[in-house]
């Protein structure tokens, strides 16, 4: 190695990070100023911090065979900045390599405003939505945390309030605590703090009202200014007709379980079976975090090659129904230590897969191991084909949806083979297909699939969210 070439590799890093440091800014004032998210190959640029912009543009390689410089995507970014859009969530990596392949002819602002006709010059007429977060819980505080990561005129989604049971001294304290800091997530990113006069939380400009009630029917929204809003109930307690009680509440308009609901309440589980989702539903359950992780597959797989049957098996992290030490529990082997044993337990989610896919009803089997891991699950999918695959022809076929198709959104695709549990924790995507652990032979495929339980599926939560809320947002690309 000569002298000069450590110097070579550190002038390219350089020039690296002042490019994601003037991409920044950028990327910010597109969000607030028009409500266009930028992502590369699904990675989000907003909020990001310089790292992750570099990191996500190497992540390109994975998906083209060569990584996507930033000095190529920078001028893409600043001429969109430059431009009048509609809320949309733009694939800048995708557009930079379109534009690099195949475009090289035009000028950059004649390529975008082609590619992103739908969106360029367009208005904004979506109107602003209030929510209503029903519970404080682990998935509570999570979407708190995507609602107010998204604070600014134009988030339509605006989070109002959350309901809480207690009020008892230093109550409002101690639940900003837990927001501000999660054993698993991390810390807050933004500032937090009290407004104990008011009962309130102010969480980076974002005025959130504390509601203590025990009942959703006593609650009256209006008198904090809250109108037609949508309740979010993510405490579990009420999963059937029940729901309905929060309707009864002054200033709710919509209700969204995050938990499989029963009776004729709608499962939805998003990039599935969203488009059921009509303008008169008044309550819509997102189904639970397995079925969100392992929908999109089976869907992916069943259009392309047909599922005569399969078992579902879900490695499943340790959740707070269970006991931290042996205790008693009224369902079987959960009162045992979480932390300590791996606990075999039942799981409906094979069965709730039917609700988003009814050619699949009848052909799923399932079970559940609860595991000693805080958070990152993983389903096994053991399916039998109609046809004869190879492991090379599904994994080809899985990357391609994850970039490409409507489910890019809910699946995304790892070729490591070193990655495990922890490298997942606070993937936006309900599953992630682990290529290098599947398996083919004949008509018989097995797919390891891991999803963060708590963040991934928190994501699609808000994403029925906005459906429900008559927002829409184009991912282009289409």
């Amino acid at each position: 190695m000569s002298n000069t070439q450590p110097d070579i590799y550190l002038k390219s890093w350089q020039e690296r990070q002042e490019l994601a440091e003037q991409m920044q800014p950028l990327i910010g004032r597109l969000y607030r100023n028009y409500g266009v998210e930028l992502v590369v190959y699904g990675k989000p640029l907003l909020n990001a911090s310089t790292i992750d912009i570099i990191k996500a543009h190497r992540l390109v390689r994975q998906f083209e065979g060569e990584k996507l410089r930033l000095r190529e995507c920078f001028p893409l970014v600043e001429a969109l900045s430059n431009m009048k859009l509609a809320p949309a969530r733009i694939d800048i990596g995708k557009l930079a390599v379109n534009y690099l392949k195949n475009h090289g002819d035009k000028t950059v602002d004649a390529f975008l405003r082609e590619e992103l006709s739908d969106i360029v010059d367009h208005d904004d007429n979506m109107k602003p939505k209030d929510v209503v977060l029903y519970g404080f819980g682990r998935i509570g505080r999570l979407l708190a945390r995507l609602l107010i990561d998204r604070t600014g005129p134009q988030n339509k989604l605006r989070l109002r309030a959350i309901v809480v049971r207690g009020g008892k001294d230093g109550d409002l304290q101690k639940r900003a605590s837990l927001l501000r800091r999660d054993s698993i997530h991390g810390p807050f990113n933004g500032s937090i703090w009290v407004d104990e006069e008011e009962s309130a939380i102010v969480a980076n400009g974002c005025y959130i009202k504390v509601i203590y009630a025990n009942q959703p029917e006593d609650i009256d929204y209006t008198q904090y200014g809250i109108e037609d809003a949508l309740v979010i109930d993510n405490t579990g307690v009420f999963k059937d007709d029940q729901l309905a009680r929060h309707l009864e509440a002054k200033g709710a308009g919509k209700v969204l379980l995050t938990a499989p609901s029963g009776g004729d309440i709608k499962n939805i589980v998003y990039g599935v079976n969203n488009d059921m989702i009509g303008t008169d539903d008044k309550i819509i359950s997102a189904a639970s975090c397995t079925t969100n992780a392992i929908t999109p597959v089976l869907k992916a797989m069943n259009d392309k090659y047909g599922i005569d049957y399969g078992h579902v098996e879900t490695v499943h992290s340790y959740t707070n129904d269970q006991n931290l030490i042996d205790n008693y529990h009224k369902a079987e082997r959960r009162g045992r230590s979480a932390p300590l044993n791996m606990v075999l337990t039942s799981t409906g989610a094979a069965k709730a897969v039917s609700k988003a896919l009814p050619e699949l009803k009848g052909k799923l089997t399932g079970n559940a191991i609860r595991v000693p891991t805080p958070n990152v699950s993983m389903a096994i999918l053991n399916l039998t084909l109609k046809g004869e695959v190879s492991r090379e022809e599904v994994n080809s076929y899985l990357s391609e949806t994850s970039l490409f198709s409507d489910l890019r959104d809910q699946i995304d695709f790892t070729t490591s083979t070193e990655i495990v549990s922890s490298d997942l924790v606070g993937s936006r995507y309900a599953g992630v297909v682990d290529s290098q652990a599947t398996l083919a032979q004949d008509n018989h495929v097995v797919l390891y699939v891991w999803y963060d339980n708590e963040f991934g599926y928190s994501c699609q939560v808000v994403r029925v969210a906005q459906d429900m809320a008559g927002l829409y947002y184009p991912s282009l690309p289409r």
